[in-house]
């Protein structure tokens, strides 16, 4: 069976960045990269133009930012996953872009097979986020902004034994593959654990799941 084509559109304002990244992602067979552009207006504009299934999003541009974008293409091309591509910068951003309806978030130093697989897994409807980004994100905010100690212990408890070791990792920022190799559980094993968890502490994503383990000390 032949896998369906993800259709992509790139939004940098460095033309190097775009071409490093799409050529990258046309050395996959079922990636297409179908517009680039050079700020968060024209990713809005090629967006609407070419209903692509995922858009990879600078944060810093001109005449429109990467977060301004990110909630315009939210509205205007709502079956499209954002996939935030970023050095990773305040933490505020952070904060904003997951609460507009950003996919994930995937560093640009990202190797090449973390590029293809981020985009994959965001046509998939999988909210996804580098191991890189999960350990810069849970540094970032281990010290504020998020839930008190006591309260992440009564909520972590509620967790079976094997499930708290599968937070721990992600508090870590483990991918589930990682995971999977550290527990000795396949990777579908873990991602099963991982949406059982999300759901049992009322999370929206593994970015609030691994600040919820920090806080409770996992």
């Amino acid at each position: 069976m032949t896998a369906e084509v993800v259709r992509v559109v790139i939004a940098d304002d460095e033309p190097l960045i775009r071409a490093g990244i799409r050529m990258i992602l046309t050395s996959a067979p079922d990636i297409q990269v179908v517009a680039e552009a050079a700020n968060g207006r024209e990713a809005v504009e090629l967006a609407r133009a070419h209903g692509p299934d995922v858009v990879l999003l600078d944060i810093q541009m001109p005449v429109m930012d990467g977060l301004t974008a990110l909630g315009e293409l939210c509205r205007a091309v709502p079956e499209a996953r954002v996939l935030i591509l970023t050095t990773f910068g305040e933490k505020e951003n952070v904060l904003r872009a997951l609460g507009e309806g950003g996919a994930g978030f995937l560093l640009k130093d990202s190797a090449p097979g973390e590029l293809i697989g981020a985009v994959r897994a965001a046509a998939a409807g999988a909210a996804y986020l580098s191991p890189g980004a999960a350990r810069h994100l849970v540094d970032q905010f281990a010290s504020g902004q998020t839930a008190g100690r006591g309260e992440a212990r009564r909520r972590v408890a509620e967790l079976s034994e094997r499930e708290r070791g599968v937070l721990a990792l992600l508090g870590e920022g483990l991918s589930n593959a990682d995971a999977g190799r550290r527990l000795h559980m396949s990777e579908a094993t873990v991602k099963t654990y991982v949406s059982r968890i999300l759901a049992k502490l009322g999370c929206e994503n593994r970015v609030q799941a691994a600040l919820l383990a920090r806080d409770a000390g996992l």
